[in-house]
């Protein structure tokens, strides 16, 4: 909204600078520079992280084009579709399993993505980009296993050359808007550092700590924000479907977090019981 007359191309090529400078400036002031390096001499690892990088710059550049052309509601569905996506990955790919509860989350929170799809009337392109494009993200986050700060960092350093390219370029034709625009303008772009790769760095941390399953279903959260701030910031209509599918998608988070929270008890009682007389601990008088 506030960047609405920027090009998405130049919000994203912003977004790759700012925030590489940011992880260079957490890098020097952590001085642990020994796990990039050793990332980086890794070729399967700098490969991994390529494509991730790939997917993640296909998922800026069109929720930067659906928000600036007033799509807020059907970027908001790509990420209602997005955990579905990151489930099916983690299932099917990396032979993750789920409970029962959570395989009645996950078909509640696809009747909800069928309810809101079909509110469209249409197949939501930029919806299943997003979806799909951020799936594939996680994916290969959690395949590659680096530090969200070294990881970030590599992904970031291997668009740097293309978003400079593309800076150059909308400067070279008079449009460029870190020459033409405002102070105001310059903060904003600045400022796309930390929103971007604060969130992606906490996402990163989570990718190789908690199974991608559990992951996609937290991610619910994220789009009834978009969803939220489509409704009132946005003034966008939402029909009486759409606030169907969110409270179907709302129950199913609430089915999943009641079962996640049961399990972490379950587990937490079976590691402090001793399992075994040995573990017993037996007190002899003097």
């Amino acid at each position: 909204m506030l960047l609405d007359a920027i090009s998405p191309f130049e919000i994203v090529a912003n977004r790759v600078v700012w925030s590489l400078v940011l992880l260079i400036i957490i890098l020097a002031v952590r001085r642990k520079w020994a796990p990039l390096v050793a990332a980086m001499r890794s070729g399967r690892t700098v490969g991994l992280l390529a494509i991730a990088a790939v997917m993640i710059s296909v998922n800026w550049g069109v929720y930067a084009y659906a928000v600036t052309n007033d799509h807020v509601v059907e970027a908001s569905l790509g990420y209602f579709i997005n955990p579905l996506v990151s489930v099916t990955l983690g299932v099917v790919l990396l032979r993750e399993r789920l409970r029962t509860l959570q395989w009645t989350a996950v078909a509640i929170g696809a009747v909800a993505v069928v309810v809101l799809t079909a509110s469209y009337g249409r197949p939501p392109w930029i919806s299943l980009i997003l979806a799909f494009s951020f799936g594939f993200y996680g994916l290969f986050k959690k395949i590659a296993d680096v530090g969200a700060v070294e990881s970030l960092t590599i992904e970031t350093a291997l668009l740097l050359p293309i978003a400079l390219i593309v800076m150059l370029g909308f400067a070279r034709s008079g449009h460029g808007a870190l020459v033409t625009a405002g102070a105001g303008t310059v903060v904003l772009l600045i400022l796309l550092g930390p929103v971007t790769a604060i969130p992606l760095l906490a996402f990163g941390a989570a990718t190789t700590r908690i199974p991608l399953s559990t992951l996609g279903l937290i991610q619910y959260l994220t789009p009834t924000i978009q969803f939220l701030l489509g409704l009132t910031v946005f003034a966008t209509y939402v029909p009486p479907e759409r606030w169907l599918g969110v409270g179907i998608i709302w129950f199913a988070l609430v089915i999943f977090s009641w079962d996640a929270v049961r399990h972490a008890r379950r587990v937490s009682d079976h590691t402090e019981a001793p399992s075994t007389i040995d573990e017993l601990e037996v007190t002899v008088p003097d």
